[in-house]
């Protein structure tokens, strides 16, 4: 079951506990019944779950798939308009596009102000005795206020 399927069923059978906690708790203001208080709690917590689960389900997006992806670590994001991603010394070629459109496609917008984020995977390869320099792998352009991806060349 997925998250959103979970989500959506436990807003349901929220709403309907907190109706029939509704009516309960109107039957025991009726006949007077000791716990009446207790239950207008229960009532109003039970509802504030079906909400609380309603806005969750509202908000909720799926992170983004692309199919060939592989594992890289984002080691730098300075939060407006540079990613940047380490691939080990064996990641494979046909894994930078697909890893490179997921890690793009996984950005949200919030900080960045419509900015134009360059995404980079770089490699770290040796450069002499205890050197080693960064190598840019791969490289796109998220236009995160029209929500595409550019390639680069």
């Amino acid at each position: 079951m997925s998250l959103s399927d979970l989500l959506s069923d436990a807003t349901t059978w929220l709403a309907w506990a907190g109706l029939g906690l509704s009516l309960t708790t109107l039957i025991a203001f009726l006949v007077n019944w000791g716990a009446k208080f207790r239950l207008v709690g229960a009532t109003v917590f039970t509802f504030l779950l079906s909400g609380s689960c309603w806005a969750f389900s509202a908000s909720y997006t799926p992170p983004f798939v692309v199919d060939g992806y592989k594992y890289a670590p984002v080691v730098y994001d300075n939060g407006y308009d540079l990613v940047i991603a380490q691939a080990n010394e064996d990641f494979p070629n046909e894994a930078i596009k697909p890893t490179l459109e997921q890690i793009a496609g996984n950005l949200k917008g919030g900080g960045r102000n419509g900015a134009m984020v360059n995404v980079r995977i770089r490699r770290v390869e040796p450069a002499g005795e205890g050197i080693s320099r960064p190598v840019v792998i791969g490289e796109v352009i998220r236009d995160v206020r029209q929500n595409i991806t550019i390639p680069v060349s």
